[in-house]
């Protein structure tokens, strides 16, 4: 990704055409300075929404693929010294399958937490109409929030990249501390 200024000209200049690549690859900053864009007149507000949704879907769908036809091109050998043993995937599955539509709406508010959970959807084999569905659910008030801030808030756009950069290690720590206490807890348990 170039830098925020670069990703300002680049789109005040190519419009709709270059936001899509960005919007796949970033997200949400590209959504919060297109909409910065779309308040100053360069593009139409309601197709960087459009634009913004599309292409966070297709990154979801990459991320998807990845895991459910890379992790099958990984040498058996390798997989389980990942830890991705056939009980894992079992296991794994069954979460998906009774629990999938939660722990992906998480992973696409949390940012933070959004790929490793986007590509465990696809290494279950949650069914991709379920899973493209799910996540439309949460693309939608996610990228309204951040056209909202970027309309209104926009010229500001590298403080809020600063502030969702550290929200999203705030959180990431939160998480990983959570995951190692309940590890532990686990543990102690067993």
């Amino acid at each position: 990704m170039p830098s925020l200024e670069a990703a300002l000209g680049l789109i005040q200049s190519y419009g709709l055409w270059i936001l899509v690549p960005f919007a796949i690859m970033e997200g949400p900053i590209v959504t919060v300075i297109a909409a910065y864009l779309a308040q100053q007149g360069y593009m139409n507000v309601i197709a960087v929404y459009l634009v913004c949704i599309a292409g966070d879907l297709i990154g979801d769908g990459l991320l998807y693929g990845a895991g459910r036809y890379g992790s099958g091109l990984l040498p058996p050998r390798l997989s389980t010294w990942l830890g991705m043993t056939e009980a894992r995937q079992i296991t794994l599955s069954q979460h998906f399958a009774a629990k999938g539509g939660r722990t992906l709406l998480f992973g696409k508010w949390t940012h933070s937490a959004g790929m490793p959970i986007l590509v465990a959807a696809g290494m279950a084999q949650m069914p991709f109409a379920r899973y493209i569905w799910i996540n439309l659910l949460g693309t939608l008030p996610k990228t309204l929030i951040f056209m909202l801030i970027g309309y209104f808030l926009g010229a500001a756009y590298t403080l809020i990249d600063t502030y969702i950069y550290r929200g999203s290690q705030i959180l990431l720590g939160v998480l990983a501390l959570a995951g190692g206490l309940y590890l532990l807890r686990k543990r102690k348990k067993a």
